[in-house]
């Protein structure tokens, strides 16, 4: 057979090679097996064309799928991402397909546990799809074999696959037809060809264009036709590839067709989508057109300002996990509503409050509603929520507060400020650590004190006991060492979370998670560990990444901290051993001595612990820090690295051409090289390196230390050390350099790697090196170290996971 005897992993490659090679199969989608994306995306991003399940057997066409649509309704994909044309499912023998559309009311059944393991066979709810797809399948499904069927399968892909659009779209309901407007107005309004203003003062709003587009099908056709109410109360209709005004006494003032401009654009959109409506929900969205007012969508920018996808998603994901009738049978509460953005797309002003600090903000909210906006006055109003008492509340939401029954159908909803304040007060306001809330709970919180974010969570859930908390914050609460005291008091469950990138957020900046995490207080549980969904900046569903709780016995310092030792026979000092995640990477430094740095916090360097400390250094560095992994911690590792010789000189090897030793700061020991090798003109004052390399550094047995039984038996330092493929290239490319530099005319004998580097790039006006060199040789020498290094990086990542100094 074509595939017979190779892994899963394997057989995905080889199937994207053989069939899907015009395709881009590298997409990780959460755990869907294989995917298929055209290689080219359009104005809305990616376009999905399959979703696969893969086995290595010989199975039953009919059971891959429901493992796969387990896998994807568990997930809830469809939601997050756009749905594929195809679904499939392939082993090593034959390959199967389904139009996905064919199958998607599955992930709409009522009362059915989607939490179940996809790949136990024997539950109750794989039977149930079973049953229930079976006959769907006999009639959607095409199989090809690989061999016997080689030109039908090249055929179907050439024809469907390749040919496929959106077969299967997002359905219109009465929980996202607001989000979809305000996407409508960045796309779809722009390309419409009429003057604004005049249709304004004849009391024709962009909304009635909306809801033209709403209620046709894919073939622009109106689908109403039976339905008089909806029919009566419609403004405007579309017919004939274009507008037509369709309210009595305006038509003779707009006899015209009103056109589309850019009708790719207008098209692209709305594939997106499929309309018209779900029935049931027709006639509330037209009876509700008073929500999608221009002037409710149109939210000042305030200091917390929500970006609009993530509302969007946000309430998605209540409505997820509370039921699409959420907003009826629960109360809303955002004590932290700055102008109240985050509400906007709720539709039940009845069971909403909003409050805020500021009372400007307030007068900002009423204006709104005055213009439109859904929420009651009363409801609205000013309260600083970390200081004052609840007796100020307004009554209704008191009476919440104080039933058991009524509190447990309350979601405090916000985005509070999470960014980290100094305890000081500044410009005259209360300092962040001066809060009554702070006052009462410091002892628990801890340093997570100094973060206002905390502050709120921890009145929440001590005042408001079983209430659901949907937030969004920073990952601290969830990895944060400084968060350990809070975690032990915070006992929730955590339903939900997506994560985003926080520079999409209004006024910050840095490169982080910010998650929206949705807590039941009403469960009481610590929390361990999550898997949580991640969505690009334009709100892509682009996988997800498991989040870890974590003690101070599991973090790195605590695996380096065992290897300290004294200054005298030092040969470096390593700095930045205070803090375990991504975002301190950028102060962990080799360097000659600690007397260069105001505030050191590190190691001494010595022959005893050079290997430690080259682990240490490259585990922290090998691995690019990005927006996703910024908060990720560095753990204590297992024990496996210190059999892994392989492992230990490949992280020295990182170091070594790595560091900042100066010359001007002391003995450089870290040259790797000889006199001899590089045709030095004078001795070097150290050969430490070069002698630690080939094995020739005098050891004193220790028979009972820090290191085991001997130094010399944990770390090899009297043998010569044997180097990968991918680290002996990387001494290659520093040996060129090193030759290249002491060919020269005055040159420093000494030098170290980036003495070399300022040697041959020089500094500018305001001191600091530059970042290019005239001299076209070295030019080429440091890029050549710079490609083999980043190789020597790629194989240390798998061991950093491996012996576990990061988690997936």
């Amino acid at each position: 057979m074509k595939y017979r005897n190779i892994r899963e992993e394997e057989l995905k490659n080889k199937v994207g090679a053989d069939w899907f090679k015009s395709f881009d199969t590298t997409e990780i989608l959460g755990n869907v097996d294989f995917t298929v994306f055209p290689k080219q995306n359009n104005i809305f991003g990616r376009t999905p064309l399959l979703w696969a399940e893969a086995k290595t057997g010989n199975f039953d066409v009919t059971t891959m799928f429901v493992q796969l649509i387990l896998t994807i309704g568990k997930a809830r994909t469809f939601d997050k991402t756009l749905p594929p044309a195809f679904l499939g499912a392939f082993d090593f023998k034959k390959i199967a397909f389904v139009p996905y559309i064919s199958i998607q009311d599955i992930f709409y059944i009522n009362d059915f546990n989607w939490n179940v393991t996809p790949s136990n066979h024997e539950t109750k709810e794989f039977k149930l799809i079973k049953d229930r797809i079976e006959a769907t399948l006999k009639q959607n499904t095409y199989i090809y074999d690989y061999q016997t069927d080689e030109k039908d399968l090249k055929t179907f892909i050439a024809n469907n696959i390749a040919k496929a659009t959106e077969a299967s779209k997002i359905k219109i309901d009465k929980n996202n037809f607001i989000p979809i407007y305000l996407r409508w107005l960045d796309i779809v309004k722009p390309v419409i060809d009429v003057n604004w203003d005049d249709l304004k003062k004849a009391s024709i709003l962009d909304s009635d264009f909306y809801l033209a587009d709403l209620f046709v099908d894919d073939k622009d056709t109106l689908k109403i036709d039976d339905d008089i109410t909806i029919r009566e109360n419609l403004f405007v209709i579309f017919q004939n590839q274009g507008y037509k005004i369709a309210k009595e006494n305006l038509k003779q003032m707009f006899d015209a067709t009103i056109n589309i401009r850019n009708r790719e654009a207008y098209q692209l959109f709305w594939k997106r989508y499929k309309r018209p409506p779900i029935i049931e929900f027709q006639n509330y969205i037209i009876e509700r057109r008073d929500l999608i007012v221009p002037q409710d969508i149109r939210e000042r920018k305030g200091a917390f300002f929500t970006p609009r996808q993530w509302v969007e998603l946000s309430q998605k994901y209540l409505s997820d996990l509370l039921g699409e009738n959420w907003q009826e049978e629960y109360y809303i509460w955002d004590c932290a509503a700055g102008t109240a953005n985050l509400l906007v797309g709720l539709t039940n002003k009845y069971n909403i409050w909003a409050s805020t600090l500021d009372q400007a903000d307030v007068k900002v909210m009423h204006d709104r509603i005055k213009q439109g906006a859904i929420l009651l006055e009363n409801h609205v109003f000013q309260f600083d929520f970390l200081n004052d008492d609840f007796s100020k509340l307004p009554q209704g939401l008191q009476d919440i507060l104080n039933d058991e029954k009524k509190r447990k159908k309350l979601i405090i909803y916000i985005n509070p400020p999470y960014a980290e304040v100094s305890s000081k007060a500044e410009k005259g306001k209360v300092g962040v650590n001066q809060t009554k809330t702070h006052a009462k709970y410091g002892s628990i919180l801890g340093t997570a004190g100094r973060e206002l974010f905390a502050q709120f969570l921890i009145r929440i859930y001590s005042e408001f006991n079983g209430v659901i908390i949907a937030e969004f914050s920073t990952l601290k609460i969830l990895q944060g060492s400084a968060f350990l005291s809070l975690k032990d008091h915070f006992k929730a469950k955590l339903e939900k979370i997506f994560l985003a990138p926080a520079d999409t957020f209004d006024n910050v900046k840095g490169q982080f998670p910010i998650g929206f995490k949705i807590w039941d207080t009403n469960k009481k549980e610590i929390f361990e560990n999550v898997v949580a969904d991640i969505y690009d900046k334009n709100a892509n569903f682009i996988g997800t990444k498991g989040i870890y709780a974590l003690n101070k016995s599991q973090y790195i310092n605590k695996f380096i901290s065992i290897y300290k030792t004294t200054k005298e026979n030092s040969i470096g000092f390593m700095d930045g051993i205070n803090g375990n995640d991504f975002q301190h990477n950028n102060i962990v430094y080799v360097l000659n001595t600690k007397e260069q740095l105001p505030n050191p916090r590190g190691i001494w360097i010595s022959k005893d612990n050079l290997i430690p400390v080259s682990i240490y250094f490259s585990v922290r560095k090998a691995i690019e820090a990005n927006w996703l992994n910024d908060r990720d911690q560095f753990l204590n590792p297992n024990d496996n690295w210190k059999t892994d010789k392989e492992f230990q000189n490949d992280c020295l090897t990182f170091t070594l051409f790595n560091n900042n030793i100066q010359i001007k700061f002391g003995v450089n020991h870290w040259i790797p090289f000889t006199e001899n090798e590089v045709n030095s003109k004078e001795k070097f004052e150290s050969n430490f390196m070069s002698d630690f390399i080939k094995g020739k550094i005098k050891t004193e047995q220790q028979a009972d230390g820090l290191f085991g039984n001997t130094t010399t038996n944990q770390f090899d330092i009297n043998k010569p050390r044997q180097f990968s493929t991918e680290a002996t290239e990387v001494f290659n490319a520093g040996f060129e350099l090193w030759k290249h530099y002491h060919s020269q005319e005055n040159v420093n004998v000494n030098a170290s790697l980036y003495d070399i580097k300022l040697h041959f790039q020089g500094r500018n006006d305001k001191g600091r090196m530059n970042a290019k060199s005239i001299d076209e040789k070295y030019t080429e020498l440091i890029g050549t170290l710079r490609q083999k290094l980043n190789l020597l990086s790629d194989k240390i990542t798998p061991k950093v996971y491996e012996y576990e100094f990061l988690i997936r």
